[in-house]
Protein backbone atom coordinates (compact mmCIF):
# COMPACT_ATOMS: atom_id res chain seq x y z
CA UNK A 1 0.00 0.00 0.00
CA UNK A 2 1.44 3.33 -1.09
CA UNK A 3 1.81 5.57 1.95
CA UNK A 4 0.35 8.70 0.38
CA UNK A 5 -1.16 11.44 2.50
CA UNK A 6 -4.48 10.38 4.01
CA UNK A 7 -4.08 6.84 2.66
CA UNK A 8 -6.16 5.66 5.59
CA UNK A 9 -9.30 7.29 4.18
CA UNK A 10 -9.35 4.61 1.50
CA UNK A 11 -8.84 1.75 3.96
CA UNK A 12 -11.20 -0.86 5.34
CA UNK A 13 -10.04 -2.07 8.74
CA UNK A 14 -10.55 -5.52 10.27
CA UNK A 15 -10.22 -5.71 14.04
CA UNK A 16 -8.73 -8.83 15.59
CA UNK A 17 -9.05 -9.88 19.22
CA UNK A 18 -6.04 -12.23 19.14
CA UNK A 19 -7.06 -14.55 21.98
CA UNK A 20 -10.13 -15.52 19.96
CA UNK A 21 -9.02 -15.39 16.33
CA UNK A 22 -6.97 -18.54 15.64
CA UNK A 23 -5.04 -20.90 17.88
CA UNK A 24 -2.03 -22.34 16.03
CA UNK A 25 -0.42 -24.36 18.84
CA UNK A 26 -3.37 -26.09 20.49
CA UNK A 27 -3.36 -24.35 23.87
CA UNK A 28 -6.89 -22.99 23.53
CA UNK A 29 -5.74 -19.38 23.05
CA UNK A 30 -5.35 -17.52 19.76
CA UNK A 31 -1.89 -16.31 18.77
CA UNK A 32 0.11 -14.32 16.21
CA UNK A 33 0.90 -17.31 14.00
CA UNK A 34 -2.83 -17.97 13.90
CA UNK A 35 -3.37 -14.51 12.42
CA UNK A 36 -0.61 -15.08 9.87
CA UNK A 37 -2.23 -18.37 8.88
CA UNK A 38 -5.52 -16.59 8.13
CA UNK A 39 -4.16 -13.76 5.98
CA UNK A 40 -5.54 -15.37 2.82
CA UNK A 41 -9.06 -15.26 4.30
CA UNK A 42 -8.65 -11.57 5.18
CA UNK A 43 -7.32 -10.85 1.70
CA UNK A 44 -10.40 -12.53 0.22
CA UNK A 45 -12.62 -10.35 2.38
CA UNK A 46 -10.87 -7.39 0.77
CA UNK A 47 -9.72 -5.46 3.84
CA UNK A 48 -6.39 -3.66 3.74
CA UNK A 49 -5.67 -2.82 7.39
CA UNK A 50 -5.68 -5.08 10.46
CA UNK A 51 -6.02 -3.67 13.97
CA UNK A 52 -4.76 -6.15 16.56
CA UNK A 53 -5.82 -5.74 20.18
CA UNK A 54 -2.93 -5.73 22.70
CA UNK A 55 -0.37 -8.51 22.36
CA UNK A 56 2.26 -6.94 24.62
CA UNK A 57 3.57 -8.69 27.72
CA UNK A 58 0.80 -8.55 30.32
CA UNK A 59 -0.68 -10.36 33.33
CA UNK A 60 -3.99 -10.12 31.41
CA UNK A 61 -6.02 -8.60 34.23
CA UNK A 62 -7.88 -6.58 31.57
CA UNK A 63 -7.39 -8.54 28.38
CA UNK A 64 -3.91 -7.20 27.70
CA UNK A 65 -4.77 -3.53 28.30
CA UNK A 66 -2.59 -3.84 31.40
CA UNK A 67 0.87 -3.81 29.84
CA UNK A 68 3.93 -4.90 31.81
CA UNK A 69 6.45 -4.51 28.96
CA UNK A 70 5.78 -2.30 25.93
CA UNK A 71 8.64 -3.81 23.94
CA UNK A 72 7.86 -7.54 24.22
CA UNK A 73 5.11 -9.75 22.82
CA UNK A 74 3.47 -11.82 25.54
CA UNK A 75 4.39 -15.52 25.50
CA UNK A 76 0.68 -16.30 25.21
CA UNK A 77 0.72 -14.93 21.66
CA UNK A 78 4.23 -15.94 20.54
CA UNK A 79 7.26 -13.69 20.32
CA UNK A 80 8.61 -10.59 18.59
CA UNK A 81 9.85 -12.65 15.64
CA UNK A 82 6.31 -13.93 15.06
CA UNK A 83 5.10 -10.35 14.93
CA UNK A 84 7.83 -9.35 12.49
CA UNK A 85 6.75 -12.25 10.27
CA UNK A 86 3.10 -11.15 10.42
CA UNK A 87 3.96 -7.55 9.52
CA UNK A 88 6.07 -8.65 6.55
CA UNK A 89 3.66 -11.29 5.22
CA UNK A 90 0.71 -8.93 5.56
CA UNK A 91 2.54 -6.42 3.37
CA UNK A 92 2.69 -9.10 0.65
CA UNK A 93 -1.12 -8.85 0.57
CA UNK A 94 -0.97 -5.03 0.74
CA UNK A 95 -2.34 -5.24 4.27
CA UNK A 96 -1.05 -2.87 6.92
CA UNK A 97 -0.98 -3.53 10.68
CA UNK A 98 -2.22 -1.32 13.52
CA UNK A 99 -1.58 -2.17 17.16
CA UNK A 100 -3.20 -0.84 20.30
CA UNK A 101 -1.48 2.03 22.08
CA UNK A 102 -2.20 2.02 25.81
CA UNK A 103 -0.50 4.95 27.49
CA UNK A 104 -2.95 6.19 30.11
CA UNK A 105 -1.79 3.41 32.44
CA UNK A 106 0.44 0.36 32.70
CA UNK A 107 0.18 -2.89 34.59
CA UNK A 108 1.14 -2.82 38.26
CA UNK A 109 3.69 -5.44 37.20
CA UNK A 110 5.48 -3.02 34.89
CA UNK A 111 9.10 -2.40 35.92
CA UNK A 112 8.37 1.32 36.36
CA UNK A 113 5.62 0.74 38.89
CA UNK A 114 7.53 -1.94 40.76
CA UNK A 115 10.42 0.50 41.16
CA UNK A 116 8.01 3.26 42.19
CA UNK A 117 6.69 1.07 45.00
CA UNK A 118 10.11 -0.20 46.04
CA UNK A 119 11.58 3.28 46.49
CA UNK A 120 9.32 6.30 47.14
CA UNK A 121 12.27 8.59 46.42
CA UNK A 122 13.10 7.08 43.02
CA UNK A 123 12.28 8.94 39.80
CA UNK A 124 9.68 6.28 39.01
CA UNK A 125 7.45 7.46 41.85
CA UNK A 126 6.79 10.49 39.66
CA UNK A 127 5.91 8.26 36.67
CA UNK A 128 2.53 7.57 38.35
CA UNK A 129 -0.13 9.46 40.33
CA UNK A 130 0.43 9.03 44.07
CA UNK A 131 -1.50 11.13 46.61
CA UNK A 132 -1.86 11.22 50.36
CA UNK A 133 -5.20 10.12 51.79
CA UNK A 134 -7.76 12.31 53.54
CA UNK A 135 -9.48 11.75 56.88
CA UNK A 136 -8.22 8.20 57.19
CA UNK A 137 -9.37 7.16 53.73
CA UNK A 138 -8.66 7.75 50.00
CA UNK A 139 -8.06 11.29 48.71
CA UNK A 140 -11.64 11.43 47.35
CA UNK A 141 -14.58 9.19 46.41
CA UNK A 142 -13.93 8.80 42.69
CA UNK A 143 -15.26 5.57 41.18
CA UNK A 144 -13.08 3.79 38.64
CA UNK A 145 -14.46 2.76 35.26
CA UNK A 146 -14.51 -0.83 36.45
CA UNK A 147 -16.24 -0.04 39.74
CA UNK A 148 -14.98 0.50 43.26
CA UNK A 149 -12.68 3.26 44.43
CA UNK A 150 -10.23 4.69 41.88
CA UNK A 151 -7.62 4.76 44.68
CA UNK A 152 -5.59 1.86 46.04
CA UNK A 153 -3.68 2.09 49.32
CA UNK A 154 0.06 1.52 49.06
CA UNK A 155 1.17 -1.37 51.24
CA UNK A 156 3.74 -0.48 53.86
CA UNK A 157 3.26 3.28 53.55
CA UNK A 158 1.10 5.33 55.86
CA UNK A 159 -1.70 7.32 54.23
CA UNK A 160 -0.48 6.89 50.63
CA UNK A 161 -2.62 5.93 47.62
CA UNK A 162 -2.17 5.54 43.87
CA UNK A 163 -4.74 6.37 41.19
CA UNK A 164 -6.21 3.77 38.83
CA UNK A 165 -9.02 4.94 36.54
CA UNK A 166 -9.49 1.32 35.53
CA UNK A 167 -8.60 -1.75 37.64
CA UNK A 168 -6.28 -1.56 40.66
CA UNK A 169 -3.75 -3.49 38.57
CA UNK A 170 -3.70 -0.59 36.06
CA UNK A 171 -2.05 2.40 37.78
CA UNK A 172 -2.41 5.67 35.87
CA UNK A 173 0.70 7.23 34.38
CA UNK A 174 1.64 10.81 35.29
CA UNK A 175 1.75 12.68 31.99
CA UNK A 176 2.77 15.86 33.80
CA UNK A 177 6.24 14.29 33.96
CA UNK A 178 8.22 15.21 30.82
CA UNK A 179 10.64 12.32 31.28
CA UNK A 180 7.71 9.87 31.30
CA UNK A 181 6.30 11.39 28.11
CA UNK A 182 9.66 11.03 26.36
CA UNK A 183 9.77 7.34 27.35
CA UNK A 184 6.35 6.89 25.74
CA UNK A 185 7.37 8.64 22.52
CA UNK A 186 10.51 6.53 22.31
CA UNK A 187 8.38 3.39 22.55
CA UNK A 188 5.91 4.58 19.91
CA UNK A 189 8.71 5.31 17.43
CA UNK A 190 10.25 1.90 18.11
CA UNK A 191 7.14 0.18 16.78
CA UNK A 192 6.58 2.58 13.88
CA UNK A 193 10.19 2.12 12.78
CA UNK A 194 9.56 -1.65 12.70
CA UNK A 195 6.87 -1.22 10.05
CA UNK A 196 3.60 -0.67 11.88
CA UNK A 197 1.22 1.61 10.00
CA UNK A 198 -0.11 3.18 13.18
CA UNK A 199 -2.21 2.66 16.28
CA UNK A 200 -5.66 2.48 17.74
CA UNK A 201 -5.18 4.63 20.83
CA UNK A 202 -6.86 3.50 24.02
CA UNK A 203 -8.45 5.78 26.66
CA UNK A 204 -6.33 8.73 25.51
CA UNK A 205 -8.66 11.45 26.81
CA UNK A 206 -7.92 10.34 30.38
CA UNK A 207 -4.25 11.32 30.44
CA UNK A 208 -4.83 14.83 31.89
CA UNK A 209 -6.13 14.79 35.49
CA UNK A 210 -7.80 17.57 37.48
CA UNK A 211 -7.17 16.39 41.02
CA UNK A 212 -9.34 17.49 43.92
CA UNK A 213 -9.53 16.32 47.52
CA UNK A 214 -12.93 15.79 49.10
CA UNK A 215 -16.16 13.81 49.20
CA UNK A 216 -18.33 14.55 46.18
CA UNK A 217 -22.06 13.92 45.76
CA UNK A 218 -22.41 10.17 45.00
CA UNK A 219 -24.19 9.06 41.82
CA UNK A 220 -24.68 5.39 42.76
CA UNK A 221 -25.49 2.97 45.56
CA UNK A 222 -21.78 2.64 46.38
CA UNK A 223 -21.32 6.23 47.70
CA UNK A 224 -18.88 6.90 44.85
CA UNK A 225 -18.95 9.32 41.92
CA UNK A 226 -18.00 8.71 38.27
CA UNK A 227 -14.38 9.77 37.72
CA UNK A 228 -14.91 11.11 34.19
CA UNK A 229 -15.68 14.69 35.22
CA UNK A 230 -12.12 15.08 36.52
CA UNK A 231 -10.09 13.14 33.98
CA UNK A 232 -11.85 13.31 30.60
CA UNK A 233 -10.58 15.86 28.06
CA UNK A 234 -9.28 18.29 30.66
CA UNK A 235 -7.84 21.70 29.68
CA UNK A 236 -4.18 21.39 28.73
CA UNK A 237 -4.44 17.90 27.23
CA UNK A 238 -4.02 19.46 23.77
CA UNK A 239 -0.39 20.35 24.54
CA UNK A 240 0.56 16.73 25.10
CA UNK A 241 -1.51 15.38 22.19
CA UNK A 242 0.15 17.82 19.81
CA UNK A 243 3.57 16.97 21.21
CA UNK A 244 2.98 13.24 20.76
CA UNK A 245 1.75 13.74 17.20
CA UNK A 246 4.71 15.87 16.15
CA UNK A 247 7.29 13.55 17.71
CA UNK A 248 5.85 10.22 16.54
CA UNK A 249 2.85 9.97 14.19
CA UNK A 250 3.48 12.81 11.75
CA UNK A 251 7.03 11.81 10.76
CA UNK A 252 5.77 8.27 9.96
CA UNK A 253 2.55 9.32 8.15
CA UNK A 254 0.75 7.05 10.59
CA UNK A 255 -2.89 6.07 10.74
CA UNK A 256 -4.20 6.84 14.22
CA UNK A 257 -7.69 6.26 15.53
CA UNK A 258 -8.41 7.45 19.04
CA UNK A 259 -10.89 6.04 21.51
CA UNK A 260 -12.04 9.54 22.34
CA UNK A 261 -15.48 11.04 22.90
CA UNK A 262 -14.49 14.57 21.89
CA UNK A 263 -16.82 17.58 22.41
CA UNK A 264 -18.04 19.05 19.11
CA UNK A 265 -16.39 22.42 19.73
CA UNK A 266 -12.96 20.75 19.94
CA UNK A 267 -13.35 18.09 17.26
CA UNK A 268 -11.41 19.98 14.56
CA UNK A 269 -8.39 20.05 16.88
CA UNK A 270 -8.45 16.28 16.98
CA UNK A 271 -9.35 15.21 13.42
CA UNK A 272 -9.01 18.31 11.25
CA UNK A 273 -6.29 18.83 8.63
CA UNK A 274 -3.77 19.49 11.39
CA UNK A 275 -5.43 17.30 14.00
CA UNK A 276 -3.74 15.16 16.62
CA UNK A 277 -5.19 11.97 15.10
CA UNK A 278 -6.41 10.65 11.75
CA UNK A 279 -9.86 9.95 13.18
CA UNK A 280 -11.78 9.22 16.36
CA UNK A 281 -14.46 6.67 17.12
CA UNK A 282 -17.98 7.93 17.67
CA UNK A 283 -19.95 6.38 20.55
CA UNK A 284 -23.29 8.15 20.04
CA UNK A 285 -25.00 5.19 18.41
CA UNK A 286 -22.85 2.26 19.55
CA UNK A 287 -23.38 3.18 23.21
CA UNK A 288 -26.97 4.28 22.71
CA UNK A 289 -28.13 1.63 25.19
CA UNK A 290 -25.75 2.69 27.98
CA UNK A 291 -26.59 5.32 30.67
CA UNK A 292 -24.20 8.25 31.10
CA UNK A 293 -22.86 6.72 34.32
CA UNK A 294 -21.65 3.67 32.37
CA UNK A 295 -23.84 1.33 34.41
CA UNK A 296 -24.90 -0.81 31.46
CA UNK A 297 -26.76 -3.31 33.62
CA UNK A 298 -29.40 -0.51 33.72
CA UNK A 299 -29.74 -0.42 29.94
CA UNK A 300 -31.66 2.53 28.45
CA UNK A 301 -34.89 2.11 26.51
CA UNK A 302 -33.47 3.61 23.32
CA UNK A 303 -35.36 3.84 20.02
CA UNK A 304 -34.41 3.57 16.36
CA UNK A 305 -35.55 7.17 15.93
CA UNK A 306 -32.78 8.14 18.37
CA UNK A 307 -30.39 5.86 16.51
CA UNK A 308 -31.15 7.57 13.21
CA UNK A 309 -30.81 11.03 14.74
CA UNK A 310 -27.48 10.13 16.35
CA UNK A 311 -26.09 8.71 13.10
CA UNK A 312 -27.12 11.78 11.10
CA UNK A 313 -25.79 14.19 13.70
CA UNK A 314 -22.51 12.29 13.99
CA UNK A 315 -22.04 12.27 10.21
CA UNK A 316 -22.69 16.00 9.84
CA UNK A 317 -20.51 16.98 12.79
CA UNK A 318 -17.62 14.77 11.73
CA UNK A 319 -17.88 15.83 8.09
CA UNK A 320 -17.66 19.49 9.11
CA UNK A 321 -14.57 18.91 11.22
CA UNK A 322 -12.50 16.13 9.66
CA UNK A 323 -12.61 12.37 9.27
CA UNK A 324 -14.35 9.66 11.31
CA UNK A 325 -14.13 5.95 12.14
CA UNK A 326 -17.23 3.81 11.55
CA UNK A 327 -18.11 0.75 13.59
CA UNK A 328 -20.98 -1.23 15.08
CA UNK A 329 -18.94 -3.87 16.91
CA UNK A 330 -15.63 -4.12 18.73
CA UNK A 331 -14.09 -5.99 21.66
CA UNK A 332 -15.92 -3.69 24.12
CA UNK A 333 -19.38 -4.25 22.62
CA UNK A 334 -21.84 -7.14 22.43
CA UNK A 335 -22.73 -8.43 18.97
CA UNK A 336 -24.56 -5.72 17.02
CA UNK A 337 -27.32 -7.98 15.72
CA UNK A 338 -28.40 -8.72 19.30
CA UNK A 339 -28.21 -5.09 20.36
CA UNK A 340 -30.12 -3.52 17.50
CA UNK A 341 -32.55 -6.19 16.31
CA UNK A 342 -35.29 -7.98 18.31
CA UNK A 343 -34.52 -11.65 18.86
CA UNK A 344 -37.41 -12.85 16.70
CA UNK A 345 -36.13 -10.85 13.71
CA UNK A 346 -32.48 -11.90 13.74
CA UNK A 347 -31.77 -13.34 10.29
CA UNK A 348 -29.52 -12.78 7.29
CA UNK A 349 -31.67 -9.90 6.04
CA UNK A 350 -31.35 -7.91 9.27
CA UNK A 351 -27.63 -8.73 9.50
CA UNK A 352 -27.02 -7.46 5.97
CA UNK A 353 -29.17 -4.39 6.66
CA UNK A 354 -26.89 -3.41 9.57
CA UNK A 355 -23.84 -4.02 7.39
CA UNK A 356 -25.19 -1.70 4.68
CA UNK A 357 -26.14 0.97 7.21
CA UNK A 358 -22.65 1.49 8.60
CA UNK A 359 -20.45 0.48 5.65
CA UNK A 360 -21.97 3.11 3.33
CA UNK A 361 -21.51 6.04 5.72
CA UNK A 362 -18.71 8.58 5.33
CA UNK A 363 -15.55 7.54 7.20
CA UNK A 364 -13.20 4.59 7.53
CA UNK A 365 -15.13 1.41 8.42
CA UNK A 366 -13.91 -1.03 11.08
CA UNK A 367 -15.23 -4.59 10.80
CA UNK A 368 -14.86 -6.64 13.98
CA UNK A 369 -13.90 -10.31 13.68
CA UNK A 370 -16.96 -12.51 13.19
CA UNK A 371 -19.18 -9.54 12.37
CA UNK A 372 -18.76 -10.40 8.69
CA UNK A 373 -20.27 -13.81 9.50
CA UNK A 374 -23.17 -12.44 11.51
CA UNK A 375 -21.95 -14.00 14.76
CA UNK A 376 -24.30 -13.58 17.72
CA UNK A 377 -24.17 -13.20 21.50
CA UNK A 378 -23.51 -16.27 23.60
CA UNK A 379 -25.78 -17.46 26.42
CA UNK A 380 -23.58 -18.07 29.47
CA UNK A 381 -25.28 -19.80 32.40
CA UNK A 382 -22.87 -19.00 35.21
CA UNK A 383 -21.16 -15.71 36.08
CA UNK A 384 -17.97 -17.62 36.93
CA UNK A 385 -17.55 -18.57 33.25
CA UNK A 386 -17.15 -14.93 32.26
CA UNK A 387 -13.59 -13.68 31.87
CA UNK A 388 -14.25 -9.93 31.56
CA UNK A 389 -13.44 -7.89 34.66
CA UNK A 390 -16.04 -5.22 33.80
CA UNK A 391 -18.78 -7.83 33.44
CA UNK A 392 -18.07 -9.23 36.88
CA UNK A 393 -18.22 -5.74 38.37
CA UNK A 394 -21.48 -4.90 36.60
CA UNK A 395 -22.98 -8.18 37.83
CA UNK A 396 -22.09 -7.33 41.45
CA UNK A 397 -23.53 -3.84 41.10
CA UNK A 398 -26.70 -5.19 39.50
CA UNK A 399 -27.24 -7.55 42.44
CA UNK A 400 -26.41 -4.71 44.85
CA UNK A 401 -29.11 -2.58 43.19
CA UNK A 402 -31.74 -5.17 44.02
CA UNK A 403 -31.78 -7.46 40.99
CA UNK A 404 -31.95 -11.20 41.49
CA UNK A 405 -28.90 -13.19 40.38
CA UNK A 406 -30.95 -14.55 37.46
CA UNK A 407 -31.94 -11.05 36.31
CA UNK A 408 -28.38 -9.78 36.67
CA UNK A 409 -27.01 -12.69 34.63
CA UNK A 410 -29.56 -12.01 31.89
CA UNK A 411 -28.30 -8.43 31.65
CA UNK A 412 -24.72 -9.72 31.42
CA UNK A 413 -25.73 -12.05 28.59
CA UNK A 414 -27.21 -9.07 26.77
CA UNK A 415 -24.34 -6.59 27.12
CA UNK A 416 -21.13 -8.28 28.30
CA UNK A 417 -17.96 -7.59 26.34
CA UNK A 418 -17.31 -11.33 26.36
CA UNK A 419 -20.13 -11.71 23.81
CA UNK A 420 -17.74 -10.45 21.15
CA UNK A 421 -14.70 -12.21 22.57
CA UNK A 422 -15.82 -15.80 22.04
CA UNK A 423 -13.72 -17.71 19.48
CA UNK A 424 -14.40 -16.91 15.84
CA UNK A 425 -16.37 -19.62 14.06
CA UNK A 426 -14.32 -20.93 11.13
CA UNK A 427 -16.01 -24.24 10.31
CA UNK A 428 -18.14 -27.12 11.65
CA UNK A 429 -15.25 -29.05 13.21
CA UNK A 430 -14.27 -29.21 16.88
CA UNK A 431 -14.28 -25.76 18.55
CA UNK A 432 -15.46 -24.27 15.26
CA UNK A 433 -11.96 -24.74 13.83
CA UNK A 434 -10.53 -22.20 16.26
CA UNK A 435 -8.46 -24.65 18.33
CA UNK A 436 -7.74 -28.34 18.77
CA UNK A 437 -7.60 -27.93 22.53
CA UNK A 438 -10.15 -29.59 24.82
CA UNK A 439 -10.43 -26.29 26.68
CA UNK A 440 -10.69 -22.96 24.88
CA UNK A 441 -10.14 -19.83 26.99
CA UNK A 442 -13.78 -18.81 26.46
CA UNK A 443 -16.53 -21.19 25.31
CA UNK A 444 -17.31 -21.47 21.61
CA UNK A 445 -20.85 -20.36 20.78
CA UNK A 446 -23.07 -23.42 20.36
CA UNK A 447 -24.45 -22.13 17.05
CA UNK A 448 -21.11 -22.54 15.23
CA UNK A 449 -22.42 -25.33 12.98
CA UNK A 450 -25.01 -22.90 11.62
CA UNK A 451 -22.81 -19.79 11.55
CA UNK A 452 -19.25 -20.30 10.28
CA UNK A 453 -16.87 -19.02 7.62
CA UNK A 454 -16.53 -22.30 5.72
CA UNK A 455 -20.22 -22.61 4.88
CA UNK A 456 -20.51 -18.92 4.06
CA UNK A 457 -17.52 -18.88 1.73
CA UNK A 458 -19.36 -21.48 -0.36
CA UNK A 459 -22.63 -19.49 -0.42
CA UNK A 460 -22.85 -16.45 -2.68
CA UNK A 461 -25.92 -15.23 -0.75
CA UNK A 462 -24.31 -15.44 2.72
CA UNK A 463 -23.60 -12.60 5.12
CA UNK A 464 -19.87 -13.04 4.40
CA UNK A 465 -20.42 -12.76 0.65
CA UNK A 466 -22.46 -9.60 1.23
CA UNK A 467 -19.67 -8.03 3.31
CA UNK A 468 -17.25 -8.80 0.47
CA UNK A 469 -19.49 -6.84 -1.90
CA UNK A 470 -19.65 -3.89 0.49
CA UNK A 471 -15.87 -3.88 0.92
CA UNK A 472 -15.40 -4.08 -2.86
CA UNK A 473 -17.65 -1.02 -3.30
CA UNK A 474 -15.14 0.93 -1.22
CA UNK A 475 -11.94 -0.52 -2.64
CA UNK A 476 -12.42 -1.71 -6.25
CA UNK A 477 -15.66 -0.48 -7.81
CA UNK A 478 -16.27 2.46 -10.14
CA UNK A 479 -18.24 3.96 -7.25
CA UNK A 480 -15.22 3.93 -4.94
CA UNK A 481 -14.60 7.69 -4.91
CA UNK A 482 -18.25 8.50 -4.17
CA UNK A 483 -18.43 6.00 -1.31
CA UNK A 484 -15.17 7.23 0.22
CA UNK A 485 -15.12 10.95 -0.47
CA UNK A 486 -18.75 11.78 -1.20
CA UNK A 487 -20.45 14.19 1.19
CA UNK A 488 -23.09 12.79 3.52
CA UNK A 489 -26.57 14.24 3.39
CA UNK A 490 -29.99 13.25 4.68
CA UNK A 491 -32.49 12.28 1.95
CA UNK A 492 -35.88 13.64 2.89
CA UNK A 493 -38.83 11.31 2.50
CA UNK A 494 -42.25 11.42 4.21
CA UNK A 495 -41.79 7.98 5.79
CA UNK A 496 -39.98 8.74 9.05
CA UNK A 497 -39.24 5.16 10.08
CA UNK A 498 -36.65 4.72 7.34
CA UNK A 499 -33.01 5.74 7.31
CA UNK A 500 -32.31 7.39 3.97
CA UNK A 501 -29.07 9.18 3.17
CA UNK A 502 -27.07 10.31 0.15
CA UNK A 503 -23.39 10.27 -0.65
CA UNK A 504 -22.63 12.98 -3.20
CA UNK A 505 -19.49 13.78 -5.21
CA UNK A 506 -20.18 16.53 -7.73
CA UNK A 507 -23.26 15.44 -9.69
CA UNK A 508 -22.69 11.78 -8.95
CA UNK A 509 -24.78 10.41 -6.10
CA UNK A 510 -25.49 7.24 -4.18
CA UNK A 511 -28.69 6.83 -2.16
CA UNK A 512 -28.86 4.38 0.74
CA UNK A 513 -32.28 3.19 1.97
CA UNK A 514 -32.60 1.28 5.24
CA UNK A 515 -35.83 -0.23 6.58
CA UNK A 516 -35.01 -1.01 10.20
CA UNK A 517 -38.46 -2.38 11.02
CA UNK A 518 -40.29 -5.67 10.46
CA UNK A 519 -43.07 -4.10 8.36
CA UNK A 520 -43.18 -3.05 4.70
CA UNK A 521 -42.65 0.63 3.83
CA UNK A 522 -43.75 2.30 0.58
CA UNK A 523 -41.87 5.39 -0.59
CA UNK A 524 -41.53 7.48 -3.72
CA UNK A 525 -38.01 8.52 -4.71
CA UNK A 526 -38.84 10.60 -7.78
CA UNK A 527 -37.03 9.86 -11.02
CA UNK A 528 -33.41 10.69 -10.11
CA UNK A 529 -32.33 7.33 -8.69
CA UNK A 530 -32.83 4.36 -11.00
CA UNK A 531 -29.79 2.06 -10.88
CA UNK A 532 -29.60 -0.44 -7.99
CA UNK A 533 -25.98 -1.16 -7.05
CA UNK A 534 -26.55 -3.50 -4.13
CA UNK A 535 -29.42 -4.88 -2.08
CA UNK A 536 -29.79 -7.42 0.71
CA UNK A 537 -32.78 -8.93 -1.13
CA UNK A 538 -32.10 -10.60 -4.47
CA UNK A 539 -35.08 -9.04 -6.26
CA UNK A 540 -35.26 -5.42 -5.11
CA UNK A 541 -37.08 -3.13 -7.55
CA UNK A 542 -37.37 0.61 -8.14
CA UNK A 543 -40.30 1.31 -10.47
CA UNK A 544 -39.94 3.70 -13.40
CA UNK A 545 -42.01 6.27 -11.55
CA UNK A 546 -39.63 6.06 -8.57
CA UNK A 547 -41.97 4.05 -6.37
CA UNK A 548 -40.29 1.55 -4.07
CA UNK A 549 -41.59 -0.88 -1.45
CA UNK A 550 -39.05 -1.79 1.22
CA UNK A 551 -39.64 -5.17 2.78
CA UNK A 552 -38.78 -5.97 6.43
CA UNK A 553 -35.14 -5.01 7.13
CA UNK A 554 -34.49 -4.38 3.44
CA UNK A 555 -31.54 -2.20 2.46
CA UNK A 556 -30.91 -0.84 -1.04
CA UNK A 557 -27.98 1.11 -2.45
CA UNK A 558 -28.97 3.11 -5.56
CA UNK A 559 -27.18 5.58 -7.83
CA UNK A 560 -28.30 8.38 -10.11
CA UNK A 561 -25.84 7.31 -12.81
CA UNK A 562 -25.61 4.35 -15.15
CA UNK A 563 -22.71 1.96 -15.45
CA UNK A 564 -20.12 4.72 -15.93
CA UNK A 565 -19.10 7.55 -13.66
CA UNK A 566 -19.40 11.02 -15.21
CA UNK A 567 -15.78 12.09 -14.70
CA UNK A 568 -16.51 15.59 -16.02
CA UNK A 569 -19.12 16.24 -13.34
CA UNK A 570 -17.08 15.31 -10.28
Amino acid sequence: MEKKKDWWKESVVYQIYPKSFQDSDGDGIGDIKGITNRLEYLNELGINVIWICPIYKSPMDDGGYDISDYYQVDDMFGNNEDLDELINKAKMYDIEILMDLVVNHTSDEHEWFEKALADPKSKYRNYYVFKKGKDGGPPNNWRSYFGGSAWEKVDGEENMYYLHAFSKKQPDLNWENEELREEIYKMINYWLDKGLAGFRIDAILNIKKRFEYGFFEPDGEDDLVFIGKWILNQPGIEVWLNEMNEKTFLPHNSMTVAEADVPENRLKEYIGDNGYFSMVFDFSYTDIDVPETGEWYKQRNWTWEEMKENIYQSQYITQNNGWGALYLENHDQPRSINKYIPKEHINDYSKKMLATLFMMLRGTPFIYQGQELGMTNIAIKNIDIYDDIATKDQYKRAVLSGMSEEEALEHMNNRSRDNSRTPIQWDRSKNAGFSKSDNTWLPVNENYKLINAQSQREDEHSVLSYYKKLVALRTKSIFKDIVIYGEFGEFNIPESSIIAYERKLGHNKILVLINYESTKKSINLGNEFTNIILSNYEDSVINEDGHCTLRPFESIVITNIGDKIDENKK
